[in-house]
């Protein structure tokens, strides 16, 4: 029998409950055309009901088009068939490259579904509040989960596992400790800039001291980035420090910096151009993500491949694959290291 979405505690009205419920499983492609809703007694017995409770629900729905009565037969789903799939994008933050996400995203669904955007902004409570007002209304949850605040106020990986796994899909960070796991596509951090950094020593060769320029207040990057960076210079016996912010840095010969902020780029630039160092040869700069700017400079930068990201996320969603896919990472070499 077909199952409400039914919160007997809940404060809205019970007929209202059984209205919303099945508008939302319309919409959701769960209840199709022809489908026979549960009969007035069955959802009585079923739920605790009245029967004067069912009674003004199927009212509703038959006179607002979502379900049609046949005398002596029941009950059945009257509004039209919607074949689109409909998917909510919970993303950590919004910048230039989860638009970049964001664009694939949609570009690789086409007119198959239609997408909701939320952000979380780093809140596990924040979150928690997104999904309660939205589970059970869409056909897949699209999740970026990196949390940083209010973890003592909310379980998020509690949430997550509350999701249907079928109807997951984890963004940018895998999260191995979910009971069962969904659709992944997923950066490897740490791995990531080791390796990145690995594939560019021949130029990192002429460097004997490396800094990670890594805010932490308000920014809620990965901590894995500076793990990495860490394993890189050591593995390959170079002085390094791992520091807030550029402002403060003195140029030394024989330095590079590996740098996420485009606020601490610009400053290490202009310092760099106050000596008589030549960028490349006695300093060296590394940038995090690609841009024209950067281009133009001729910054060399390391850089997850954001648009394919998105573009794989919705093929495997349409393909209902259920797997972990490593989202490619690569230099792009340019005079600046």
């Amino acid at each position: 029998m077909y199952k409400l979405q039914f919160k007997p505690f809940d404060k809205t009205p019970k007929y209202k409950q059984i209205v919303q419920s099945v508008i939302t499983d319309i919409e959701r492609g769960t209840l199709r055309k022809g489908d026979q809703l549960p009969s007035i007694s069955e959802l009585s017995a079923e739920y605790y009901l009245a029967r004067d409770t069912v009674e003004k629900a199927y009212r509703e729905l038959r006179e607002r088009g979502f379900c049609t009565s046949v005398q002596g037969k029941g009950y059945y789903v009257q509004a039209p068939d919607n074949n689109k799939i409909k998917i909510l994008l919970v993303f950590n933050k919004l910048s230039s490259y989860k638009k970049i996400v964001y664009y694939a995203f949609l570009q690789a669904l086409g007119e198959r579904a239609t997408v909701d955007l939320q952000i979380h902004h780093y809140s596990a409570s924040i979150f928690q509040e997104i999904m309660e007002k939205n589970m059970g209304k869409y056909n897949y949850y699209v999740v970026m989960p990196h949390f940083t605040q209010d973890l003592d106020k909310a379980d998020y990986k509690s949430i997550l596992n509350a999701i249907p796994t079928d109807e997951l899909v984890l963004l940018d960070k895998e999260l191995p400790e979910l009971k069962q796991q969904p659709l992944t596509v997923y950066q490897d951090f740490d791995k990531d800039i080791f390796t990145a950094l690995e594939g560019t020593n021949d130029l990192l060769e002429k460097y004997h001291r490396m800094v990670l320029v890594l805010p932490s207040v308000g920014n809620n990057y990965p901590v894995e980035i500076a793990w990495g960076f860490r394993t890189f210079c050591i593995n390959y016996n170079k002085e390094f420090s791992v520091k807030e912010s550029a402002m403060n840095e003195v140029m030394e010969p024989g330095t590079a910096y590996v740098v996420v902020e485009t606020t601490d780029l610009a400053e290490l630039i202009k310092k760099v151009r106050q000596t008589h160092y030549l960028l490349g040869r006695e300093i060296g700069i590394l940038s995090f993500n690609s841009s024209t700017l950067k281009e133009l400079l001729g910054i060399t930068v390391i850089t997850t491949d954001f648009e394919a990201m998105g573009r794989t996320a919705a093929e495997l969603l349409l393909e209902k694959q259920r797997v972990k896919v490593k989202n490619p990472f690569y230099t792009i070499r340019r005079g600046s290291l």
